[in-house]
């Protein structure tokens, strides 16, 4: 069986659209958020919103290496200089 065909409106290809041309945007405003959840949040909920650092600095373009040794040092005001080096280039 073939899967089902599903056309979007005008309004909803615009949104999709939207969305793709702003993931880059979305992605690090969502890191600049985890940072400040980092400073404040302790074990298991750190890690959380470490693993959805990895996830969010993978879409940004950060290295896998790179991204392993920050998860390693579980240092917050690392990644804010990341995310700050990111924000000047844009």
């Amino acid at each position: 069986m073939c899967p089902p065909v599903t056309k979007y409106s005008k309004y909803q290809q615009n949104i999709i659209k939207n969305y793709y041309e702003n993931r880059d945007a979305i992605a690090l405003q969502r890191v600049q958020e985890l940072v400040t959840e980092l400073y404040l949040s302790e074990g298991k909920k750190r890690q959380r919103h470490w693993e959805q650092m990895k996830l969010h600095l993978g879409k940004l373009g950060v290295t896998p290496a790179q991204i392993d040794q920050l998860v390693a040092q579980d240092k917050p005001e690392l990644v804010a200089a990341i995310v700050q080096d990111l924000v000047d280039k844009v």
